[in-house]
């Protein structure tokens, strides 16, 4: 199996050199690339039957790059049930999304080099989530780091795309510093970088304290824990290192959808549900990464109710959906996160790719104020994006209904439980179900329904994207449907994670006695509040939008002060210009005036050479030209040295 691995991550890296390398024609780019990636998506189905069927785990060193004091720095493969999930998924929507790119960007210069980049970004994540040590993995986290940075500023001569992939680039590495921090206490303390080593060291560790400030004492696990979740804040854009994701927009659709789906933003969730035996012995870091959770599923959904740009709107819905996962891993409901996190890729995939798809037909016109009655124009946009919006929004049936109910279950029975935070955590993804639900419609029926706003151009030339556009829609819609009444029962209540993610017993609120059945599960949600919450958004979206369009405004205008509050998306973004980015530029200021033009160029280039010119204007007197002159310097400096000589 080892050469199947190796061939799973090395196809699309090939088809990513011979695009970008190669000078090939655009036909070869996207076939390479393409043949590539499904070469690696049939090999991870395969892969996926061995292990979950025939329980054939994998867990090897491929590739010793170096050993230093008895430390082994290597490439090596942990291939088990959460490996093989992520494998799938990462390769089927990179997949879908190469053969939807052939239709968007049909027109663009860059094509083979776009294509190039996919390739490699589908590489990247696969080398992390395949990782069986910390070294690869941060490999794969930089990496993927790295090319997001290339793909959203693939139109590198716009302002917008190239302060984008700057501050994404920027923000990441701040979560970096600390994820790096976090891998250099695992290496301190265990002495090794292989996951299966460092948690056979765990129970050696769990009570151990270090001091952080004088005489205060910490647990080793919780500053561990944190310092890692700090880099999962930042590649899965948490608050406060959430605001690099929105402006990731303004590189093209389908990198928005591979970058929001199932590669990037999902790394943080899986590197935590992947080191599970570490988090589980600290409450105070599982308590942590529930309230940021929290935050984040709340306070960005609460952003996507104003957004007019349809991409925007999808991207806030991303900010919230990784709030829900994050809450789940708070909650020791790790499997719920991480069954999430597949539904979500397909859906969010299938809402990025039909948002792609309205705007191709809309002559590349992204806001939805200018849209609407795009049904008839559209139908199989419409309808793969009604089934993406219910999955969304967790409608019983659809694959975010089971997912998400799970994770609301966790968070009520960690409630339960007495874990600091889960209180307003379980408030915070009760309203976040609403709020969802809200601009989820809003959105779907501004672009679909009611009044057409386009101009007569554009509207005389609505019609409905080519195959390549539409299949991946389709494909992906299949999934968004079916996948969670599938996935529910062994990921969630069986023992599809057995030895694979580690929940204390106690944590755990998925037990196979509580499981009734599908059709149980959804009867029963109509006697919960969740089902109610969404319903009510769709009808409060409905009724504001379709049935009294003038109300909106009426509201935007008796609560201006809020909603100027959520246009200025909180003021983070003000507050990093000013603090850090003025900050910064006012250190450098400083250190120019002061440290450039008074000590380097004032003291130690200007100086020295008037120090030389003072020096030669004293001895420019000595230099007489009078020989008697010099006889007597002679005489005075042997007379000196006479006198040294007798002194010794």
């Amino acid at each position: 199996m080892q050469n199947v691995y190796l061939a799973i991550v090395l196809a699309p890296l090939i088809g990513a050199i011979i695009a970008g390398l190669f000078g090939v024609s655009r036909r070869v780019a996207h076939t390479v690339t393409i043949a590539g990636v499904g070469i690696a998506f049939l090999l991870s189905l395969f892969a996926f039957k061995e292990v979950v069927f025939g329980g054939h785990t994998f867990n090897q060193t491929i590739y010793t790059w170096l050993v230093s004091s008895g430390i082994r720095f290597e490439i090596g493969f942990m291939v088990d049930s959460l490996t093989v999930m992520m494998m799938v998924v990462v390769t089927f929507v990179s997949w879908m999304v190469h053969i939807y790119t052939i239709g968007y960007m049909h027109d663009d210069p860059g094509y083979q080099r776009f294509f190039s980049y996919i390739s490699l970004f589908t590489f990247a994540m696969l080398m992390l989530v395949m990782s069986n040590n910390f070294l690869q993995l941060f490999f794969g986290w930089e990496a993927v780091g790295l090319v997001s940075y290339l793909l959203i500023g693939f139109w590198f001569t716009k302002d917008t795309a190239v302060y984008a992939n700057l501050k994404a680039f920027l923000v990441n590495r701040v979560g970096d510093f600390g994820f790096l921090l976090g891998i250099a206490m695992v290496l301190m303390y265990t002495n090794s970088l292989n996951y299966s080593e460092v948690f056979s060291h765990v129970e050696h560790i769990k009570d151990m304290t270090v001091q952080i400030l004088p005489n205060t004492e910490w647990s080793l696990m919780t500053v561990m824990c944190i310092l890692l979740f700090i880099g999962a804040m930042g590649k899965s854009a948490q608050v406060p290192l959430h605001v690099w994701l929105p402006d990731s927009m303004e590189g093209p659709t389908p990198i928005s959808a591979l970058i929001h789906a199932a590669t990037m933003v999902t790394a943080g969730i899986f590197m935590v549900a992947r080191m599970s035996p570490l988090f589980e012995l600290s409450e105070t870091a599982l308590s942590f990464v529930l309230v940021i959770g929290a935050i984040t599923a709340l306070f960005m959904g609460f952003l996507g109710i104003v957004q007019n740009d349809i991409k925007r709107v999808v991207a806030y819905s991303t900010l919230s959906q990784l709030g829900y996962m994050t809450v789940a891993l708070g909650a020791s409901a790790y499997t719920a996160g991480i069954f999430h996190l597949m539904t979500h890729a397909f859906f969010k995939a299938l809402l990025f790719l039909g948002a792609g798809s309205v705007i191709i037909a809309m002559h590349h016109e992204q806001d939805i104020r200018k849209m609407g009655g795009l049904r008839k124009y559209l139908p199989i946009t419409y309808w793969t994006g009604l089934i993406g919006s219910l999955a969304l929004i967790g409608f019983p049936g659809f694959a975010g209904f089971f997912s998400k109910d799970a994770i609301i279950e966790a968070v009520h029975h960690a409630h339960e439980l007495g874990r600091a935070g889960s209180g307003f955590a379980y408030y915070a993804v009760l309203s976040g179900v609403f709020i969802t639900a809200l601009y989820s419609f809003r959105m779907f029926f501004l672009v679909f329904h009611g009044k057409e706003r386009m101009d007569e151009h554009t509207k005389h030339h609505l019609h409905e994207p080519p195959a390549v556009v539409t299949f991946p829609l389709i494909m992906l819609a299949i999934p968004s449907l079916l996948i969670g009444a599938f996935a529910i029962e062994p990921m969630l209540f069986g023992d599809f994670f057995k030895n694979v993610i580690f929940i204390e017993h106690a944590h755990n609120a998925f037990h196979a006695e509580h499981w009734h059945g599908i059709v149980g599960m959804i009867t029963d949600s109509f006697a919960h509040p969740p089902v109610w919450l969404a319903l009510s958004g769709v009808a409060v979206a409905y009724y504001l939008y379709l049935i009294n369009p003038a109300l909106p405004e009426s509201i935007k205008q008796r609560f201006s002060a809020v909603h100027s509050i959520l246009m200025n998306k909180y003021g983070f973004d003000q507050f990093n210009e000013w603090f850090f980015a003025g900050g910064a530029r006012g250190v450098g200021g400083l250190l120019w005036k002061f440290g450039d033009v008074k000590v380097i160029d004032g003291v130690m280039v200007n100086g020295s050479a008037q120090a030389v010119h003072g020096v030669a204007l004293i001895m420019r007197h000595v230099q007489t030209g009078l020989l008697y002159h010099y006889a007597f310097a002679m005489i005075i400096g042997l007379a000196l040295l006479l006198g040294v000589f007798v002194i010794l």
